[in-house]
């Protein structure tokens, strides 16, 4: 089979289905640590959490890009590591409490899964296995780290988990993926699904706040402006962003091809994925108190979520064109400056404004970008040059 065929075959396997709907229980616990602990160090916690359970998915994303998921060896391991991660899952809201070891161990047997599937899926390659022999003490490093941040008290924990952060991804994400081979197709799929799950845990939040009141008509009004912010983050991704990044994936080869995978998906879809999260946790504290102010962090939030998750689109376009004039980076900006208003106002009145930074937002590019529109949907167009 032609590495080109296989590009167009390979779709996303219902074992990695499996996996990120574990990734998105995971999502949901780390709402309730920002619910549950509404100041800044619990932000913080529930921030550095998030980005620990990104490095498992994104890893794992990688790993079935290279491997055959349906290879009895490769889905069997893949369910040991599901399990581990459900239990990190569970040990979410009190990782930076009495359950943090508990979570390390289980995130270290998560990597030790990874990278000995790594080793399986490149059996015979030497370069490749060379290759996955550097790359290894860096994981492995930042999953000790985590560790050992459950033996430790105060401010030397969460410095800790940054240090595994940077240690176990980071690290390794600029330094070893060289040797992987990414097939657009597969990858781009794979991202666009965890970005729509992360949408769901935003209506999901929706449902939990709107139980904790009486479904009035404000209740209702303030849940269907939720839904709407929620819809454009989906607009926002596949009117047809992916349709553009896939392409450019595909127009590049080798480190090039890899380099882009990197930017646009491994390190720019976290912030999409703060962005949504951070949105559900403001939803679920918004919809039972529409009537009252909000408090500076789901304030903060509300705006900030959304922004974040405009900025990474931003980000992809500077990284592809060198540009980073767009109406998404203007919306960005519109949603933070409305910080301020989010914190003397009535939270129906803040959810209101950012929607309409999003009706707005929608409305320009559905007019100003339609013919683009119209010549990335058409196959017989020449592939674009830069994403939306």
């Amino acid at each position: 089979m032609s590495e080109q065929h296989f590009e167009r075959a390979q779709r996303v396997s219902p074992i990695e289905l499996f996996f990120d709907l574990v990734f998105v229980f995971g999502l949901t616990q780390v709402t309730l640590v920002f619910s549950d602990n509404q100041t800044w160090h619990g932000v913080a916690h529930g921030l550095l959490i998030l980005c620990v359970l990104w490095w498992a998915w994104s890893s794992y994303a990688w790993l079935t890009n290279l491997a055959d998921p349906n290879r009895e060896l490769v889905w069997g391991t893949m369910l040991v590591a599901m399990a581990a991660m459900f239990v990190a899952a569970l040990a979410v809201p009190t990782a930076f409490g009495r359950h943090g070891v508990v979570f390390g161990v289980s995130f270290a047997l998560v990597t030790a899964m990874q990278l000995a599937l790594y080793a399986l899926s490149v059996h015979g390659d030497h370069d490749a296995l060379r290759a996955i022999g550097r790359l290894a003490p860096w994981p492995i490093g930042g999953a000790i780290l985590i560790i050992a941040a459950g033996f430790v008290h105060g401010s030397a924990k969460p410095l800790l988990w940054v240090a595994a952060f940077l240690v176990g991804f980071i690290v390794p994400l600029f330094t070893g993926v060289e040797a992987f081979r990414v097939h657009p197709a597969h990858f781009v799929e794979r991202h666009g699904l965890i970005v729509i799950i992360a949408i769901g845990e935003s209506l999901v939040a929706i449902g939990f706040g709107a139980r904790e009141t009486a479904l009035t008509g404000g209740a209702i009004v303030a849940a269907v402006l939720g839904f709407a912010v929620a819809a454009s983050f989906w607009l926002a991704y596949f009117d047809f962003f992916t349709i553009r990044v896939e392409r450019l994936l595909a127009a590049r080869t080798g480190s090039a091809r890899t380099a882009l995978a990197r930017d646009a998906f491994t390190c720019l879809h976290l912030p999409m994925v703060i962005g949504i999260v951070l949105f559900a946790f403001a939803m679920k504290t918004t919809v039972p108190h529409i009537d009252d102010r909000l408090s500076a962090v789901p304030a903060v939030a509300l705006c900030c979520g959304p922004a974040l998750y405009l900025l990474a689109y931003v980000g992809v376009r500077a990284r592809v064109t060198g540009h980073v004039r767009s109406g998404r980076l203007l919306a960005s900006i519109a949603c933070v400056a409305l910080v301020p208003v989010a914190l003397v106002a009535p939270a129906i009145v803040a959810l209101s404004l950012v929607t309409t930074v999003w009706i707005a937002l929608h409305a320009y590019e559905l007019l100003w970008w339609r013919d683009a529109r119209t010549e990335t949907r058409n196959p017989s167009e020449p592939t674009p040059t830069s994403p939306h």
